[in-house]
């Protein structure tokens, strides 16, 4: 009986192992062109690097960046990042979403004046219990598996932050003052920061809930964005940066403001260029400049890396209030 033709199929373990040494040269010849890339991006950070070298950055952290595990967690590499790097971050962080959110599941309701949650007993107690208590844990928990050493605190701690009950509201375009009164809502009045020198001299990454006492040991909610102002100022921070939910300060065309000096950001308030929770957090940028923080950066928090494109780039990430 005849035998069978080759079928052709026996090279075929030949042709894929040439196939595969193929494909290793041309993976070691492009790994050399990836690694120069990615030297080049730590020599560019460089610079920036020896710039906040043992300075103290303040960062406050809310909005979607806070509600979205996959930016949560890169977020908290990013801040164990700058702390391994030598740098001092100390998170402030808000948390309206959630609070709205435990309200509505206890059945309190909130009333609101001129856009503002009246803050009354009930729901202090509540603002407390989430800010301090849950959110505050979750981002030390997360801080911490990211390789840190994060330690919570509110405002109370220490007399971290001492306030007074907000009673009057600052139109922030005309400048004039109209009477408010919003229940346990505070301004910050006092910061003590020896706790904070404390945490800060060492290894600590410190995560502080914005809940205040006033002098007669009442307490008071303090709005983030104003509570990191005046830590930043206290501590004279060299960056504070605010993520919001927004690109930065757009212009009246709706393209991104990248630079602004103190009068160009009162000029946008004045104008009505800026609208609605883009005011405070301008204000709050524009006093901490005044108050002695090298400069104040508006930030998308939606974008990966964020805070490190900001500190670590030319480019950086959002508005700039210097």
């Amino acid at each position: 009986m005849a035998g069978r033709k080759p079928s052709g199929k026996s090279p075929a373990p030949k042709k894929r192992t040439q196939a595969k040494a193929a494909q290793k040269t041309e993976q070691g010849a492009a790994a050399p062109e990836a690694w120069l890339k990615q030297a080049h991006v730590l020599t560019e950070a460089l610079p920036f690097m020896q710039r906040y070298d043992r300075k103290t950055v303040v960062i406050k952290y809310g909005g979607h960046a806070m509600g979205d595990a996959t930016l949560s967690k890169l977020f908290a590499h990013d801040v164990v990042l700058l702390k391994q790097a030598g740098i001092n971050p100390v998170i402030v962080h808000g948390g309206g979403p959630q609070i709205a959110s435990m309200l509505d599941r206890l059945d309190i309701k909130s009333e609101f004046r001129d856009g503002l949650r009246v803050t009354d007993a009930a729901t202090i107690e509540v603002v407390e219990m989430v800010l301090a208590g849950a959110i505050n844990k979750q981002i030390v928990t997360a801080l911490n598996q990211a390789g840190g050493r994060a330690v919570g605190i509110s405002g109370k701690d220490g007399n971290l932050i001492l306030a007074e009950k907000t009673r009057s509201r600052k139109n922030a375009r005309s400048n004039v003052e109209k009477a408010a009164n919003l229940g346990f809502v505070g301004s910050p009045k006092t910061i003590t920061t020896d706790v904070l020198d404390v945490m800060l001299a060492s290894d600590i990454i410190p995560v502080i809930a914005p809940i205040a006492t006033s002098a007669d040991g009442q307490t008071l909610n303090v709005n983030a964005d104003t509570a990191a102002g005046a830590i930043a100022a206290a501590v004279q921070a060299e960056r504070l940066l605010m993520l919001t939910d927004v690109r930065g300060v757009l212009d009246k065309k709706g393209n991104l403001v990248t630079r602004l000096g103190v009068r160009q950001a009162n000029a946008l308030i004045r104008n009505g260029t800026a609208q609605g929770g883009m005011i405070p957090k301008l204000q709050t940028a524009i006093d901490a400049v005044k108050n002695g923080v090298g400069a104040t950066a508006i930030l998308d928090g939606r974008v990966p890396n964020a805070i490190l494109l900001e500190l670590f780039t030319a480019l950086g990430a959002g508005t700039l209030v210097e």
